[in-house]
């Protein structure tokens, strides 16, 4: 159970976070989420990877206005960066968090 305080000290605590907004009735959300983990972890070494499940916490969803799922929020300096909702490819959320991230951490 992530409340909005808790994703809020994530978010400022961390240099970049994704945040993945599902819910256990979603087959899309099922089917991407393994491929997107192992993404983010084998491009991105520093992401803190946080899961909101929208049935649980929807003050939290309603708190960082996610009504779509998944969705998926991409933090970076505690800024959103990337928010990507419903219809998305890894690959594409890779490609657009590459730049900023390499520059970030140079």
């Amino acid at each position: 159970m992530q409340k909005i305080e808790d994703l809020k000290k994530i978010i400022e605590e961390n240099v970049a976070v994704m945040v993945y907004f599902s819910a256990p009735t979603c087959n899309v959300c099922h089917a991407l989420k393994p491929k997107l983990l192992e993404a983010i972890e084998n491009n991105f070494e520093k992401f803190e990877i946080v899961s909101v499940d929208t049935s649980q916490e929807q003050e939290s969803s309603a708190y960082f206005s996610v009504f779509a799922i998944p969705t998926v929020l991409i933090f970076l300096d505690g800024r959103e960066f990337l928010r990507k909702s419903r219809h998305m490819s890894v690959d594409e959320v890779i490609r657009e968090i590459q730049r900023p991230y390499e520059i970030m951490m140079s």
